[in-house]
C-alpha cells in the first residue's frame, strides 16, 4: 500500500510558491478581521457564544432523545428519514434513492458530510454524474480537486487561474479574469443543470427536533434552486446537527455568518419542513464515528462544531500551509481533531500541525476547546504508537534532558555555545525546524544563571 504524504510534506509543496502563500495568508487574515469587527458590533457576543455552547452541551447529553423526536416530527411532516451507521451506508442509501427515480445526473449544493463520505466519487463509480452548484465547489470540481476550506472551497485559486479553467471547461474567452463576468458565465452554465435535474442533494446546517424541519444556509441560493426545481430532495446530515427548539436558531444564525465571513447573516437561511405537492423529501442521518466520539470525555466537544471555518481563518499553520496539506475532507484545526477519530493511523500527523497558540479556541463560536484537544490527541497518538521514529527519539531525548536538572543546565550551555560559535550546525537544511525559519541568536546566559547572579541584590 502506498503511503500518503504527511501534512509537513504537502505543506512544503504549497510553500514553494511564496507569493501564493503570502496572498493566501493575507486573504484569510482579512476574513478573520471581518469576523472580529462583526463580533464587536454585537454587545452580547460572548453571551451568545456561551449560550450556543450550553445548548450544544445539553443536546449532546440528550442526543438520543432529540434524534428520536426529530425523526417522529419529520415523519409526521412527510419527510422520509434514513439512518446510516457509516459513510458506506450513507452512500448506498443515497444511491438507492437516486436509482428508484431512474436518473443518472443530479445537482448538489455544498455539503461537508458528503465530502467526508466520499459521495461524489462513489456515485461517479456507479455511473451517476454529480454537478456541484456552489460556485467555489464547482471550480474545484472542474479542476479535479477537493475543497480546501469548508466555507471558501477555492480560496487557494486566483481569479486569473479560474479564468483559464473556465476557458477550458466553459468556453469563456481566454484571458478574461473579471470576477463578475466569470460569475455570470458560471451562473449560465449551472442554470442549465438546475433546469434538467430531477434529484438535488443538499447538506444541513441545523435540524430542529421540536418541529422536524431543517435549515440550509447559503450565500448563493443554489441549495434553494436545486431543491425547489427537483422532484426529489435528499438532505445529508451528521447526527450532531440537531438542536432542540426552533427559537435556538436565532442564537446559531447570529453566530454562524459572523464567524464565517463577517456577515450579519447568510443571504439565504432556508427552512425545509415538508415536501412540495408531488415531490419527495428525504433526510439521511449519519453517524460515521460520531457516537464513539460522543462517548469520549476528551473529544466530545468537537461535535459542537457548526462548520463556520473561523478556526481556519485565524490559524497561522493553515493560512501558510493550505487546506490540501491536511489530506482530509475537513482541514484546519477542527479537521485535525475530527480526522484522527475516523482513522488514527492515517491522520496521526494532523494534531502536530499546530502551534497550540489557542487562537482557534478563542474564535470558536460554540467554545470548542480545539487547542486542548489537539494537545490531548498528541498524547493519545504517542501512547498508541502513531509517531515517527524520529519524533519518538526526540521525545525520549527531551524527556531525559528535562528530567535531570544537571543535564538540562549542561545541555543549555553547550547548545548556546554551538549556536554562537558554529551557527551552521543548527541552521541548515537537515534540521526540519530551520527549513522555513532561522533560529534566533542565543542569549549570553540562561535565566537560571541570571537569577543566581542577581538574587543577592534583592
Amino acid at each position: 500500500m502506498q503511503q500518503h504524504q504527511t501534512h509537513a510534506e504537502l505543506a512544503e509543496q504549497f510553500n514553494r510558491d511564496i507569493n501564493r502563500v503570502n496572498w493566501h495568508d493575507q486573504t484569510l487574515w482579512m476574513v478573520r478581521e471581518k469576523r472580529d469587527k462583526a463580533a464587536q458590533q454585537v454587545p452580547d457576543w460572548e453571551q451568545l457564544r456561551e449560550t450556543a455552547s450550553q445548548i450544544k452541551n445539553h443536546t449532546l447529553a440528550h442526543l438520543h432523545a432529540y434524534l428520536l423526536e426529530f425523526e417522529q416530527q419529520a415523519l409526521a411532516n412527510g419527510i422520509q428519514v434514513h439512518w446510516a451507521a457509516d459513510a458506506e451506508e450513507h452512500n448506498r442509501i443515497v444511491h438507492r434513492i437516486i436509482q428508484e427515480h431512474g436518473v443518472d445526473r443530479i445537482v448538489k449544493s455544498k455539503s461537508m458530510l458528503t465530502e467526508e463520505c466520499g459521495l461524489n466519487e462513489y456515485l461517479l463509480q456507479q455511473g451517476i454524474e454529480v454537478v456541484d452548484t456552489d460556485l467555489g465547489e464547482r471550480i474545484v470540481q472542474l479542476a479535479g480537486e477537493p475543497p480546501s476550506h469548508i466555507v471558501l472551497p477555492c480560496i487557494h485559486w486566483k481569479k486569473e487561474e479560474i479564468g483559464e479553467l473556465f476557458h477550458q471547461h466553459l468556453g469563456t474567452p481566454k484571458g478574461n479574469a473579471d470576477p463578475d463576468f466569470l460569475t455570470r458565465a458560471a451562473r449560465a452554465h449551472l442554470r442549465e443543470h438546475f433546469m434538467m435535474r430531477r434529484v438535488a442533494i443538499t447538506g444541513v446546517n441545523f435540524a430542529v427536533a421540536e418541529t422536524g424541519e431543517f435549515v440550509v444556509c447559503t450565500n448563493e441560493g443554489n441549495a434553494d434552486l436545486g431543491a425547489q426545481l427537483a422532484d426529489v430532495h435528499i438532505a445529508c446530515m451528521g447526527i450532531e446537527k440537531i438542536i432542540p427548539k426552533r427559537n435556538h436558531l436565532g442564537v446559531f444564525l447570529r453566530l454562524l455568518a459572523r464567524s464565517a465571513t463577517g456577515q450579519p447573516i447568510t443571504t439565504y437561511s432556508s427552512h425545509f419542513k415538508k415536501p412540495g405537492p408531488g415531490k419527495a423529501l428525504h433526510i439521511v442521518l449519519v453517524d460515521n464515528g460520531r457516537s464513539t466520539r460522543l462517548g469520549s470525555d476528551d473529544f466530545r466537544n468537537a461535535l459542537k462544531c457548526i462548520r463556520c471555518g473561523a478556526c481556519f481563518n485565524t490559524c497561522p499553520v493553515y493560512r501558510r500551509s493550505g487546506g490540501h496539506s491536511y489530506h482530509t475532507a475537513i482541514a484546519g484545526p477542527i479537521g485535525s481533531i475530527l480526522a484522527p477519530a475516523l482513522d488514527m493511523e492515517k491522520h496521526a500527523d494532523l494534531p502536530f500541525a499546530s502551534t497550540l497558540c489557542g487562537s482557534c479556541t478563542n474564535v470558536c463560536p460554540v467554545k470548542i476547546d480545539i487547542h486542548q484537544q489537539l494537545y490531548t490527541w498528541r498524547q493519545v497518538l504517542i501512547k498508541n504508537g502513531h509517531a515517527s521514529s524520529t519524533k519518538k527519539a526526540g521525545i525520549q531525548l527531551t524527556g531525559m534532558v528535562l528530567s535531570k536538572p544537571w543535564l538540562f543546565r549542561v545541555s543549555g550551555k553547550v547548545a548556546r555555545w554551538i549556536m554562537r560559535t558554529f551557527p551552521g550546525l543548527m541552521n541548515n537544511r537537515f534540521n526540519p525546524w530551520t527549513k522555513q525559519r532561522e533560529l534566533p541568536m542565543p542569549p549570553k546566559q540562561s535565566f537560571r544563571d541570571w537569577y543566581v547572579n542577581n538574587r543577592s541584590h534583592d
